[in-house]
């Protein structure tokens, strides 16, 4: 008889997996999840579609310029913050040029340059390239930008402005939706919220410029021997030059940077070829002048105006590697005499766009500009969390396209940052490091925690209009009147309350104050107006006495109580002349060459910086050798004072620029000693580099410093104490070792005893059991009837031939079970009847003996390859990094000791030998493993600077002089006034 009880465990398991086994085989698309990722577009079947690769250029004598006509709407696969889409077009009747687009041959979701590609020409000038494409490039559709709806307002949390890309958009602006674009959407100039009155635009320093002490050192004349062995060393810095750019322009022509070793390409900057903008002046210096040619004939294709690949710009990257590139070229081939003044004009294009970062109540930068139309309606303030180095490294950038054009707004754009800067360098108390500013800062110019000023809007209804525009105006002058140093009387915007009209010109008015109509305004209205201003009045003439037309308005919760520049976001107490701030300490000393001496505070924020770090960031490595060098470390601030800092001693790439600024710093100030201190920071980055196995230093590590600088020497008792900051515990940890391994050694003892005593009980209870079953067996027996014993017709059973039914121990058989016993088949194998089984005792694992502080330290240097000096090595990636041979070139060009082509040499071949591959070079995964990882990856600085370096290097002295030349943070060379 079946019993559910006994058999429940089985039966209940074959259930769950029955109803596992069907859903299994129901769910045969799992796959397509992904396919319903946004509904509101149309989606294609599975993921975002791999493009397919560009077609192969046939090579013309000339670039063909062909029509492009406007292609069908394509949907936009593009998984962004964007979700909804809107037209946002440009005004009726406009023309919109609609850019083409190939498709990319990297990695999915990729598109080429979003506008016409120019043809490879027929010169070909890769090294060891002979092959040639002959299909012509085929038109494809332009990748389409989702948008948000215009009318939709923001979607944040009550109202509230959203931080979006580095800074805080506001939108108060509702209306109707739109339909869904179907062209490719362009940047558009917005209006401005706070522009600048043309009186207080900050304008270029002018004069004679002050003589400056020469930076470069009077070279000896070289000898034959000395000359080949530059020249040939020369060629092949050069050569090396020409084989990344011609695996950049097979593979990646006129995206931002090749992928060296999978031979495809990437777009992180937008798509605006990046490597092709940052090496123009490379290739004109290296006298690439056909190579140059051809990228300056796609550089008049690029449209700055839209891209498929970002929907926000990152400001300081397109401001150094872009603009910068684009200016350094103009200037390198001549300037106003070359014949590239296309240079100049997309310059100035890109300018323009960049221009709208600065509409901000303070004039600070957003750093993340969200460039689509739809992003640009409402006002904005900076970033609360804004790095030190993309605040302050522009200035180089705008200040020479200033001096090019004669437009004074571009240098009023990051003068007023350097003024922000200026004040907080001089606040008492402003910064933990004299001198020195916290690795970011708060830019929004907005001070949540105190209470918020009260409207403009403060008049009675009684008061007449000119008696209310009275009022405005002096309040606006007033607070314009705060930031006089700074040219700046446009604040009053972030006094503004609601019903505050912002006109497209210069004027911040109370609605009231104007009167009941525009014509009753018109009559009391300052004559300041800009000719934009003029132009709208025009405009809306026809509706002027109508009070339908809706003006500007600051959404709710826009007011707030003013801020200079200070402390914010994360790394608020963190000090360093790494990354995030490194550039904008670099850019004083240069920006003062720049202007020719004209502007003194550039040397002031230089000195002090360097005061401050001198005094509490320099320290000298305990290093193997007793190397006389330097580095510069981190420090933190946790009460926002010097008195109890504590430090990291950090050894990063990025920090390798300082021998270069102070040796700079050093020679124009008239400062031997800062020449001296950038020798030493120069020695110590090559130094990191000498003492890898791969002759190439690490993205970042820390080293033991020196207690007294004046007298180090390299203690190995105390480097590897350094190596294992627990090495005074571990004696004791030995110590309770043993105490532990006594004690384990007698519990296992007295388990093996248990384990014997349990052995002899179960045996005796074995014995018991199988005696009770024998006296079981021969009570049935006697039980038995006669008649059940003998078969039919008297015959014994052949005992030589055992039924099939009969036990193997020959005890019994099924037939001659007793009727009645209770023992049956289903009861012997009952489940459920409990069992004694023996206990098995578990003897506890052997305790493990800690290394002791010798094995540990050992153990550390062999699986890590650190080498004597170094503790720890955090990041040991090389990625094409041109800070230390930066560096390098300038200690050679300021001394003019040979002994730094060296250095420089030693290290170009360390880079070479680890990073080539068949058609470029690229960054590697370790520096300590001489059979590191290539990570696929040739960012556009290794030709814009790196490379550029390493032939400066080895080029004859006048090429790009130091004292006719100054080069940005990429390498970009400015000339100098004269």
């Amino acid at each position: 008889m079946f019993r559910f009880r006994r058999y429940r465990v089985f039966l209940i398991c074959a259930f769950v997996i029955t109803v596992l086994l069907y859903h299994v085989s129901k769910n045969s698309e799992w796959e397509r999840s992904h396919e319903i990722w946004h509904t509101r577009k149309p989606a294609q079947p599975g993921a975002k579609p791999e493009p397919r690769p560009p077609p192969p250029l046939k090579p013309v004598e000339k670039p063909v310029e062909r029509p492009v006509s406007p292609p069908p709407p394509v949907a936009d696969d593009d998984d962004d913050d964007d979700d909804d889409t809107a037209t946002l077009g440009r005004p009726a009747g406009a023309e919109v040029k609609i850019p083409q687009l190939k498709p990319d041959n990297e990695v999915k979701d990729g598109y080429a340059l979003p506008t016409k590609v120019p043809p490879l020409p027929v010169k070909q000038h890769n090294v060891g390239d002979t092959e040639q494409d002959d299909d012509e490039p085929t038109a494809t559709k332009p990748a389409m930008i989702p948008d948000y709806k215009p009318g939709a307002g923001y979607q944040g949390e009550k109202g509230q402005g959203k931080a979006i890309g580095g800074g805080i958009n506001y939108n108060g602006v509702g209306g109707p939706l739109a339909p869904t674009p179907t062209t490719t959407i362009h940047w558009t100039k917005p209006s401005e919220w706070f522009p600048v009155p043309e009186e207080s635009i900050i304008k270029l320093p002018t004069g004679k410029p002050k003589p400056i002490p020469s930076i470069q050192a009077k070279f000896r004349e070289e000898t034959p021997e000395a000359k080949e062995k530059r020249q040939l060393r020369l060629s092949k810095v050069k050569a090396e030059a020409e084989r990344a750019w011609a695996g950049y322009k097979k593979y990646a022509w006129t995206h931002d940077e090749l992928t060296p070793v999978t031979k495809q390409s990437k777009d992180p900057f937008c798509g605006w070829a990046a490597t092709l903008v940052d090496s123009l002046d490379t290739l004109w210096i290296m006298g690439l002048k056909d190579e140059f040619d051809d990228a300056v004939t796609a550089v008049a294709e690029i449209d700055f105006t839209t891209t498929p690949y970002r929907s926000d710009i990152p400001v300081f990257e397109t401001i150094i590697r872009y603009l910068g590139g684009l200016v350094a070229a103009y200037d390198v081939t001549g300037g106003p005499s070359g014949k590239y003044k296309v240079l100049l004009d997309k310059a100035v294009e890109l300018a323009e766009i960049l221009m709208s970062v600065f509409d901000t109540p303070n004039r600070m930068p957003i750093l993340y500009y969200q460039w689509k139309p739809a992003f640009n309606i409402g006002p904005k303030r900076a970033s609360i969390d804004s790095g030190v180095a993309e605040m302050g490294s522009m200035s180089m950038e705008f200040t020479r396209l200033a001096q090019l054009t004669g437009q004074h707004k571009y240098y009023d754009a990051i003068a007023r940052i350097t003024n922000a800067f200026e004040e907080l360098q001089n606040r008492p108390n402003g910064t933990a490091i004299p001198g020195v500013f916290p690795q970011h800062l708060d830019a929004s110019g907005c001070n949540r925690t105190a209470p918020a000023p009260s409207s403009l809007e403060s008049s009675t209804p009684e008061s007449s209009s000119l008696e209310r525009i009275t009022a405005a105006v002096q309040k606006q002058e007033a607070l314009s009147k705060q930031y006089e140093p700074r040219g700046s009387d446009d604040m009053a915007a972030a006094e503004s309350g609601e019903g505050v009209i912002f006109n497209s010109g210069s004027e911040i008015l109370n609605k009231r104050d104007l009167g009941e109509t525009e014509e009753e305004a018109e009559d009391i209205r300052p004559r300041n107006v800009t000719l934009r201003e003029q132009e709208a009045k025009k405009a809306t003439a026809s509706a002027a006495t109508s009070k339908t037309s809706k003006p500007k308005e600051f959404p709710p919760g826009w007011e707030c109580a003013e801020q200079p520049l200070v402390g914010g976001g994360w790394g608020q107490g963190s000090y360093s002349m790494g990354g995030s701030q490194d550039s904008t300490y670099e850019y004083f000393p240069k920006q003062y060459l720049l202007l020719g001496g004209l502007e003194q505070k550039y040397r002031t924020m230089y000195e002090k910086t360097v005061a401050g770090v001198k005094k509490y960031l320099l320290f000298r490595p305990m290093a193997e050798g007793d190397p006389d060098i330097l580095f510069s470390a981190k420090a933190y601030s946790a009460d926002g004072t010097a008195e109890k800092l504590s430090y990291e001693w950090e050894v990063t790439h990025l920090t390798c620029f300082l021998g270069g600024m102070f040796g700079l710093g050093g020679k124009i100030f008239n400062s031997p000693e800062d020449v001296e201190y950038g020798k030493k920071l120069a020695e110590g980055c090559y130094w990191a580099y000498d003492v890898m196995p791969t002759g190439i230093m690490p993205e970042n590590s820390y080293v033991l410093p020196c207690k007294n600088p004046e007298d180090c020497h390299f203690n190995k008792t105390a480097w590897y104490d350094a190596l294992d900051t627990n090495a005074k515990y571990r004696a004791g940890d030995m110590e309770r070792y043993y105490e532990s391994k006594i004690e384990w050694k007698k519990e296992v003892e007295d388990i093996k005893k248990q384990q014997v005593l349990q052995k002899q009980a179960e045996e005796r209870r074995q014995k018991a059991a199988a005696e009770k079953k024998a006296l079981e067996i021969e009570e049935r027996a006697k039980k038995r009837p006669a008649n059940e014993t003998t078969p039919a017709g008297g015959a014994k059973k052949p005992e030589s031939f055992p039924s099939r039914f009969q036990s193997r121990s020959g005890e019994e058989t099924i037939e001659e079970r007793d009727p009645g016993s209770s023992t049956t088949l289903e009861d012997s194998l009952d489940l459920n009847t409990e069992y004694t089984q023996q206990q098995e005792l578990i003897i506890p694992p052997e305790p493990v003996k800690p290394l002791t502080h010798m094995e540990y330290v050992q153990n550390r240097l062999e699986k890590e390859h650190i080498p004597p000096g170094f503790v720890t090595l955090q990041d040991k990636r090389y990625i094409l990094r041109p800070e230390a041979i930066e560096s390098v070139w300038y200690m050679y060009r300021i001394t003019g000791d040979p002994s730094w082509q060296e250095k420089g040499w030693r290290m170009f071949e360390a880079v070479i030998k680890y990073t080539s591959t068949q058609v470029g070079h690229t960054a590697i995964r370790d520096v300590t493993d001489t059979t590191t990882e290539q990570e696929d990856s040739m960012e556009s600085f290794w030709l814009a600077e790196t490379l550029k370096y390493f032939y400066l290097l080895f080029a004859e002295p006048d090429v790009i002089s130091l004292d006719d030349w100054v080069l940005n943070t990429e390498a970009h060379p400015f000339r100098r006034p004269t």
